[in-house]
């Protein structure tokens, strides 16, 4: 199953089921069949509560209060509470919250765009794990953010985003920071990370309009099946909204 709704799920589906299909490969691997993961961000257990739902023991660390409340209330409601645990903190707070070499996988979604430095952020997330321990990045995608603004219209703001070091349109841009494939790679290799896979996330999701998903029979789960054949083909990659990056400590 989906960590989410089904609407939701078109967002969500691939880097759910490269994570589920890891962490069982980890775990065959270990002759382990309960894992410890870190979901550093993981906020209100999107995928905290679905992996603990698989048996493994997930830490959640996150700034939020509210969301970590929201996170125990999900995870009782779904009967994991003995499995999620919830610590406040961030990418900076890490290694004095997680102690060093005791994690099997790490979930890092959404979080290298707006840390202060990356670079540090994914250096105290993989010191937090066992050698050969899992990493599954998720990340804003520079060029796909270029598509976007162009098919809106903003042709100035695509060009500015192709441009700038960090990715962004200009000061009013929401976003903190993007990445292309090259960049993302090259900072988890910098970490000691193996990268085993890449992903493009939400290919046509955010292209194709919510009407025609909605209203469509079938057209849902066509669009999650398409989803999932694309993510694999790099020609694809440059287009996504987001990149993922499945990846191991060597």
């Amino acid at each position: 199953m989906y960590p989410t709704r089904p609407r939701s799920a078109l967002r969500t589906a691939v880097v759910w089921e490269v994570v589920r299909a890891a962490l069982e490969q980890r775990a065959a691997e270990l002759d382990q069949p309960v894992l410890d993961v870190l979901d550093t961000g993981g906020g209100t257990g999107n995928f905290a509560v679905p992996v603990a739902r698989l048996g493994h023991r997930v830490t959640v660390v996150d700034p939020s209060p509210d969301a970590l409340f929201a996170l125990e209330r999900r995870a009782a409601e779904a009967g994991v509470t003995d499995l999620v645990r919830a610590v406040q903190g961030d990418t900076q707070t890490l290694p004095e919250v997680i102690t060093p070499a005791t994690v099997d996988a790490v979930l890092c979604h959404g979080v290298l765009e707006v840390v202060d430095d990356p670079a540090e952020a994914l250096g105290n997330l993989t010191g937090t794990l066992r050698k050969g321990g899992l990493v599954s990045l998720l990340a804003a995608n520079r060029n796909g953010a270029v598509l976007a603004r162009a098919l809106a219209g903003h042709f100035n703001e695509a060009r500015a985003v192709l441009d700038a070091p960090d990715g962004r349109w200009g000061a009013h841009d929401p976003m903190p920071r993007r990445f292309s494939v090259e960049e993302l790679g090259d900072l988890a290799r910098a970490a000691g990370l193996r990268v085993d896979a890449v992903h493009g996330v939400r290919v046509f999701a955010d292209l194709v309009p919510g009407v025609l998903v909605d209203t469509e029979p079938g057209a849902m789960e066509a669009l999650l099946k398409l989803e999932q054949a694309a993510a694999e083909q790099p020609a694809f990659h440059a287009v996504a909204t987001q990149l993922h990056l499945l990846a191991a400590l060597v």
